[in-house]
């Protein structure tokens, strides 16, 4: 059976979805793009020119009953409603990221979805971010020790942000924008682990309406530390991701996941009783280790593809795979962004349990 899917809001996302999905042949026993609606006429024009049905109503849309999937890809204070007209309508449902503009939104939609029994899944396709999978699979393999300190960060040098991403009521800023991907791959990876401190950093560079600057730092009830950050003016990049352990420290410096991971030898070191003097002054504890001591090793191979992510939405409509990415993931992250939004005012930090 090839799964009819449909799109609500034929914008720049769902547009690299319906291309993307047309690129590989392996999608067209399990889903094809059939139809979309978008309010600007000129989307519909080109949803026509690439095959679609060009329906001038969601309401239309959602009573196609050849349709059994739809994607939500409008602007981000839009997708709780359809997502929930699209459940009731006896759509299962894609929706692009962020889900919701916060938790109790989601915690609606969540209830609809178990109301209805409709599959409900979130467009979280970083987590096949290969820069992600290596760190991954290095905190896993117990190479670095035991990690204490993760740091994910993305930096451009535009300075500025364009269309609905500058307004507060369309669910812009950078925190939901870059943070909502990097939040989802570090809770990911930690699994359960709960997170109970929440610290929050804003900027307005060069946008006043929203953040085109944003630092939150999760602190979890194992004691490790996560820094997420995300600026828009940042003319020299920190590391994609520094991550630091008892037993070594790995850098990916970039999209292109160049990079190592520097390890200290089981070899024990006699270290010089006396202060050794260094280019930074008279220490020990910041002196350099002898080369002796230390071993570069290369970050492990990843290949990921998001294609994966696909497959397996269509596989859990069967019933024949759990989601991946499920909706109760993205409720701890949404939580996780409220309390950092609630640090805006200053107070600092916020205890949490999430």
């Amino acid at each position: 059976m090839t799964h009819r899917f449909g799109i609500i809001g034929y914008g720049g996302m769902a547009g690299y979805h319906h291309a993307n999905s047309l690129k590989y042949e392996e999608f067209k026993d399990e889903f094809k793009y059939v139809a979309a609606y978008d309010i600007n006429p000129e989307r519909l024009e080109l949803a026509e020119k690439k095959g679609l049905i060009a329906y001038k109503t969601a309401e239309e849309l959602l009573a196609d009953e050849s349709i059994d999937t739809v994607l939500i890809a409008t602007y981000n204070n839009f997708h709780h409603d359809y997502a929930i007209a699209a459940m009731r309508a006896g759509k299962n449902v894609i929706c692009e990221k962020p889900v919701a503009m916060n938790a109790a939104e989601l915690e609606e939609m969540i209830a609809v979805s178990k109301e209805t029994g409709k599959v409900f899944t979130v467009h979280q396709n970083r987590r096949w971010d290969k820069d992600f999978n290596i760190v991954k699979k290095a905190y896993e393999s117990g190479v670095l020790g035991d990690a204490y300190t993760f740091e994910s960060r993305v930096h451009g040098a535009n300075g500025a942000i364009f269309g609905w991403r500058r307004y507060k009521e369309m669910g812009g800023g950078m925190l939901l924008d870059w943070g909502v991907h990097m939040l989802d791959q570090l809770l990911f990876m930690f699994g359960d682990e709960k997170v109970v401190e929440v610290y929050a950093q804003f900027a307005n560079v060069t946008v006043e309406e929203v953040d085109d600057y944003c630092k939150v730092i999760l602190k979890f009830e194992s004691g490790k530390s996560a820094t997420v950050e995300v600026g828009t003016t940042c003319y020299q990049p920190l590391p994609r991701w520094f991550v630091s352990g008892s037993k070594g420290t790995l850098v990916v410096k970039n999209w292109e996941c160049e990079g190592s991971i520097l390890c200290s030898k089981n070899t024990e070191t006699v270290w010089e009783p006396i202060v050794i003097q260094t280019v930074a002054g008279p220490t020990r504890t910041m002196a350099p280790r002898p080369k002796e001591t230390m071993e570069e090793i290369p970050l492990p191979e990843a290949d990921p593809h998001w294609t994966d992510y696909y497959h397996n939405v269509v596989a859990a409509i069967e019933g024949r795979e759990e989601l991946i990415v499920k909706p109760e993931q993205a409720l701890r992250v949404l939580k996780v962004i409220d309390a950092a939004f609630a640090c805006a005012d200053g107070t600092g930090s916020i205890k949490v349990n999430i």
